[in-house]
């Protein structure tokens, strides 16, 4: 049993690195867009595909070979078309070489585009732009160089279930068929933290089953989750889901409810960690997904990985 760990978009400790702090997050509001315009979003892409090379280079010596990569580093990026922009070159060449950084040294590398792609919707402007974001992830891993495989998954919620989850789940599955291969090649989906969404086992039922999608397992969403069947029936079904030769991958995070803050939502993210990720004997890779980050990853290794020699 192999688990690798990583953890996803935002590298705290090279985020504070002086004079200039390393990120991929530089945005703005629409009212910003509205002002400057694409010449300051293609300003604003430019220097943060310079950092996610940075942010690669430095998982690679940190021995980090699991990294999500935050979906921000294009401002607005629905509203334009990436070829578009005044600096798409230099961004296309950033791209292609961490890309290629991350090959050669066997980083896996992800997206979880935002939970505003609703493929269950039944407002067709809803779905048009859903498609259209999912659209522009493919397109950065294609011109990264990724494969158009589950190996770098693109992974989504199904999204709302509206009073009516069988005509949810038949709407996302036609939806499915309207994405390019770019998508659908890499597109993975995971279960919710909430009563009225999707359990792992509705999801290998209706979603797997009819269309080979693989199931990324949330153990954190287990717990708040409309969970259906055992947290060990739950993680074979999703590590079933996954392609032969492809390494399933999951997501672990503690409640800060229990842990930090008994005032916040059950499902809210603690800092660090306080119980491990139970593979169940699964060979996996895991996103931690508390809310420091590289750090919680380290003190998770110490904290857990050390003592019972679990490779990572």
């Amino acid at each position: 049993m192999t688990v690798r760990l990583g953890y996803a978009c935002i590298n705290m400790t090279l985020q504070k690195r002086k004079p200039q702090k390393v990120t991929c997050n530089r945005g703005m509001i629409k009212r910003t867009f509205l002002q400057k315009g694409i010449p300051y979003a293609s300003q604003l892409a430019l220097l943060n595909t310079m950092d996610l090379v940075k942010i690669i280079a430095w998982n690679n010596e940190q021995g980090i070979k699991v990294y999500r990569m935050t979906s921000c580093m294009f401002p607005w990026m629905s509203e334009y078309e990436l070829e578009d922009l005044p600096d798409y070159e230099g961004i296309k060449a950033n791209l292609e070489y961490a890309g290629k950084l991350a090959r050669e040294n066997e980083q896996r590398l992800s997206f979880h585009p935002g939970h505003f792609n609703i493929l269950t919707s039944p407002k067709e402007k809803v779905v048009k732009n859903s498609i259209l974001d999912l659209k522009r992830h493919g397109q950065i891993m294609d011109i990264m160089g990724m494969e158009r495989n589950h190996w770098s998954k693109i992974n989504i919620h199904l999204g709302a279930s509206y009073g009516d989850r069988p005509a949810a789940i038949d709407r996302w599955c036609k939806n499915f068929d309207l994405l390019p291969d770019s998508v659908t090649s890499r597109l993975t989906v995971e279960n919710d933290d909430r009563g009225n969404l999707y359990s792992t086992k509705m999801l290998y039922e209706s979603v797997y089953k009819r269309l080979s999608v693989p199931i990324v397992f949330d153990s954190h969403h287990f717990s708040c989750g409309p969970e259906d069947t055992s947290y060990e029936e739950a993680i074979a079904m999703a590590v079933e889901s996954w392609p032969e030769g492809i390494t399933p991958q999951c997501h672990h995070s503690n409640s800060r409810k229990n842990y930090e803050n008994e005032a916040v939502a059950k499902s809210a993210h603690s800092d660090w960690y306080y119980e491990p990720f139970n593979s169940c004997g699964h060979s996996v890779d895991v996103v931690l997904e508390s809310k420091m980050k590289e750090r919680a990853l380290f003190k998770y290794k110490k904290d857990f990985l050390v003592k019972n020699s679990v490779a990572a």
